[in-house]
């Protein structure tokens, strides 16, 4: 999902369809709430479609840049002292908690740790 994002930023695409998940649209929900991602939906009843539309600054995508942390070869998790901050707190970290996908402020603020999934800025 990170690399489609990357990508369509990267070609300027308005929309991208991917195959659905619920992290996946946790994920796209989660980013939408921060502003770097317009519309996000589900598509269909058995196969499910997440469709997503992506923001621009004139033909610059408003997401600068991505990077996966936690991989299936080196799952990644931390406590909530040990979130770090991305770009000086430009950005956002993005962590799967017993409460769901948040960003890294919010799992500060109710002391919980997760695994590390991304980071967004």
């Amino acid at each position: 999902m990170l690399t489609r994002l990357r990508n369509a930023g990267a070609a300027q695409l308005p929309i991208i369809r991917l195959p659905h998940s619920r992290i996946k649209e946790s994920l796209a929900k989660l980013l939408q709430s921060e502003g770097y991602v317009g519309e996000v939906a589900v598509e269909g009843d058995v196969k499910k479609v997440l469709k997503i539309s992506l923001k621009f600054n004139g033909k610059k995508s408003v997401i600068e840049g991505l990077k996966r942390i936690s991989k299936p070869g080196l799952r990644r998790y931390v406590g909530s002292t040990e979130i770090p901050r991305v770009r000086g707190g430009l950005g956002i970290a993005v962590v799967s908690t017993s409460e769901g996908v948040m960003t890294d402020g919010q799992a500060r603020k109710k002391k919980l740790g997760g695994e590390l999934l991304c980071y967004i800025w």
